[in-house]
């Protein structure tokens, strides 16, 4: 009896370090053979392929919290599977060149690895379903995520984007501006409990109100810095608002600033916030950006309409320079 278990384990463990091809059109239902001609014939053995598919919208979630990716497979034309299915997770490299196995499946039986331990688990409410319940969601987290399932000698399957909302902050040391290389970087948004920030989550934080004339490293060693209003001290009046980028960096050498992104915010209400409104509600994440857009433009004052602070998690302060992020070190702003 003990036995049936290991040859379980066994199985699994060679479906992590086995390749599957991608779909082909075919899913292995054919056989090329030569005919006396020496042409290429196709035998077709009975027709039926194996389709995977997942949400074509990214999933979107907060860390701290569960979430389920979803995950579906059938046969066209319709048919019951003739072999145990197998299941496979794994988390993706945006450029598609890596991949982390996540989580492994036979049957009821399944296996989750790494970080993924303890918190990944297949879920199967309905039939011919192989979606993925990953709990107590974490920051690295975020990405894509490959649902792969295999039938016998048929294989297909699908991505889906996990997405944590939250907030891109720039962050700047004490011992002052553009003063950290990429690990020191890495580094310090660790120690405000973040990650630095990926391009589409800065470009999020652009789209939503977001502007910074400093520029700060970003998680793929790349520098940019987001600009809605044009001025000289940030590129010049004349350039069109957008995400600025000064591309790849020298991760040792060079030195910058980092946007650091949280999904998950924490703190208090630091006494040089005292001019601040400080309402019990708290401001959303659109409205944290608007806000500072206010106070950045208007640097002597803070933002005068107590309405703006509705919930989420930053409480505008005030930036010690007009158009860069001020001199102070940290968060550019309070919060609660």
């Amino acid at each position: 009896m003990l036995l049936l278990p290991l040859l379980l384990k066994a199985t699994l463990l060679r479906m992590v370090n086995s390749y599957h091809p991608f779909y082909n059109g075919f899913y292995y239902n054919h056989v090329m053979n030569d005919d006396d001609n020496g042409n290429e014939k196709v035998v077709d053995f009975n027709g039926v392929r194996l389709v995977v598919e997942t949400s074509k919208d990214p999933i979107y979630s907060f860390s701290g919290v569960n979430v389920t990716l979803p995950c579906h497979y059938h046969h066209e034309p319709e048919s019951e599977a003739k072999h145990k299915i197998r299941i496979k997770w794994s988390k993706l490299r945006d450029d598609y060149t890596k991949e982390q196995d996540v989580l492994v499946a036979i049957g009821k039986t399944y296996m989750a690895f790494g970080d993924f331990q303890g918190r990944a688990h297949l879920h199967r409410a309905g039939q011919r379903e192989a979606s993925l319940l990953i709990s107590d969601v974490r920051l690295q987290d975020d990405g894509k995520y490959r649902c792969e399932v295999i039938d016998g000698l048929e294989d297909a399957s699908d991505v889906v984007e996990l997405r944590l909302r939250g907030i891109v902050f720039p962050y700047q040391p004490p011992r002052g501006q553009y003063s950290l290389n990429f690990h020191e970087a890495e580094r310090v948004c660790q120690e405000q409990g973040s990650l630095i920030a990926t391009f589409h989550q800065l470009f999020q934080a652009w789209s939503e109100g977001l502007d910074w004339c400093n520029a700060g490293w970003l998680a793929d060693g790349t520098v940019h810095y987001p600009i809605r209003l044009p001025r000289k001290p940030c590129g010049g009046v004349h350039l069109a608002p957008g995400i600025r980028s000064y591309g790849p960096r020298h991760r040792h050498l060079h030195r910058f600033d980092v946007f650091c992104f949280s999904s998950r915010l924490r703190g208090g209400y630091p006494r040089g916030c005292a001019t601040c409104w400080r309402p019990m509600a708290l401001l959303s994440l659109r409205m944290w950006h608007a806000a500072m857009l206010r106070v950045m433009l208007s640097p002597t004052h803070c933002p005068p309409d107590p309405a703006l602070l509705l919930r989420g998690g930053f409480l505008p302060g005030t930036p010690n320079q007009n158009d860069a992020g001020g001199s102070q070190a940290g968060v550019p702003g309070c919060w609660r």
